[in-house]
């Protein structure tokens, strides 16, 4: 018996909901062979700006957890995405992905995790330190989260890349919004919701799909914005991002480039280094007592 097939549409996901872009606008994604495989929410400039509001009523209690329940929820995500493998499996191959690179790719995004988790409640204690001072004062320096960060994801890598570059950025604290494009948004909606089913407060995590040119920009210029990760935008886009964020002091990290041919499953791409590109360092002085 012939049916109907139904093409599902995928939305967008801000403060731990699922909305339509407030603008209507609708893009297919397709497969290698022309074919509609699903249609995606395509995200405007007001979607961004609620995004980052949401982040923002998000971020300081983010912060606040302990490092350790930062990292339980972590490793939720992991759980929750190991769980789903084989759909994330089947999304790939329907993006013409061959089956073995698929699962190497999801296996890798979930160890990935993992291994971020684990350093939620070690980071501090690795990038702080009590500075040799003269005097009778304690001089400590510790890492902070830098607050709202902004993730032009990866399009070389639809769900490693995207991982790779959100995980380091939650460790320390912050809120983030994703921005992918139209054709990763079937991956990036599906990892939405494995986001939305694993502990993780509504508003640390906000991804929206639509245009790098039309978008990029416009959150380099948002003054709550603190971090933009270019690791997905050519160099065109990232020059672009860094002249928008000069008057709102907008600090622009230079990602991976997709020219560079990056190989998302080194060592290179997961290191407490890329936290660090996610922190600020915070000094503090304090007399001895007797």
């Amino acid at each position: 018996m012939s049916r109907l097939v139904v093409k599902k549409t995928y939305k967008l996901y801000i403060n731990g909901s699922f909305p339509r872009s407030e603008s209507g606008r609708v893009a297919p994604v397709l497969n290698k062979g022309g074919e509609i495989v699903a249609r995606v929410a395509q995200a405007s400039r007001k979607d961004l700006r609620d995004a980052v509001r949401a982040a923002e009523g998000a971020q300081t209690r983010w912060a606040g957890r302990s490092g350790y329940n930062r990292g339980q929820i972590i490793y939720r995500i992991a759980e929750v995405l190991e769980d789903r493998s084989s759909t994330f499996v089947e999304l790939l191959r329907s993006l013409g992905a061959r089956k073995g690179s698929a699962e190497a790719e999801v296996a890798s995004a979930v160890d990935r995790l993992v291994w971020y988790a684990g350093w939620c409640d070690k980071y501090a204690q690795v990038a702080g330190n009590a500075n040799p001072v003269s005097g009778p004062f304690f001089n400590l320096s510790v890492p902070e989260p830098s607050g709202i960060v902004g993730v032009v994801a990866p399009t070389d890598s639809l769900l490693l890349g995207p991982i790779s570059r959100m995980a380091p950025v939650l460790v320390p604290g912050n809120a983030l919004v994703l921005l992918t494009t139209i054709k990763q948004a079937i991956i990036s909606v599906t990892l939405a919701e494995v986001i939305n089913d694993s502990d993780v407060p509504g508003g640390v995590v906000n991804i929206l799909t639509g245009e790098y040119g039309e978008l990029v920009p416009w959150m380099a210029g948002h003054r709550a914005v603190n971090v933009i990760d270019c690791a997905g935008a050519n160099d065109r886009l990232t020059a672009e991002a860094a002249a928008a964020g000069a008057d709102s002091i907008t600090r622009i990290v230079p990602g991976p480039r997709e020219a560079e041919s990056v190989d998302w499953a080194s060592n290179q791409e997961q290191s407490p280094l890329l936290i660090e590109k996610f922190t600020e360092t915070k000094t503090v002085w304090h007399p001895k007592g007797r």
